[in-house]
């Protein structure tokens, strides 16, 4: 299959992490979105904490892990946000 490139958007600690609010990347075509969050916990293990508290969306939805990807895709890692 051919790839295909998505925008990652990262918000809170994933922002901190990364030190970029989104980045460009790319992926076999259909992949799940919970791909996204793989490679962001293995770029960066001592996130995993936030894996089961991470809900994950694509163009403005909140979807579930296994929702396949497309090119274009706008997706967002967001975790829980202590508000104030």
């Amino acid at each position: 299959m051919d790839p295909i490139t998505i925008t990652v958007k990262f918000f809170a600690i994933y922002r901190e992490v990364y030190g970029v609010s989104e980045l460009k990347w790319t992926f076999a075509a259909h992949s799940p979105v919970g791909a996204v969050l793989d490679r962001v916990l293995t770029e960066h293990p001592q996130l995993e904490p936030w894996r089961d508290r991470t809900q994950l969306g694509v163009n403005l939805q909140i979807v579930p892990a296994t929702t396949a990807l497309a090119a274009g895709d706008e997706v967002v890692l967001i975790p829980p946000v202590n508000g104030g």
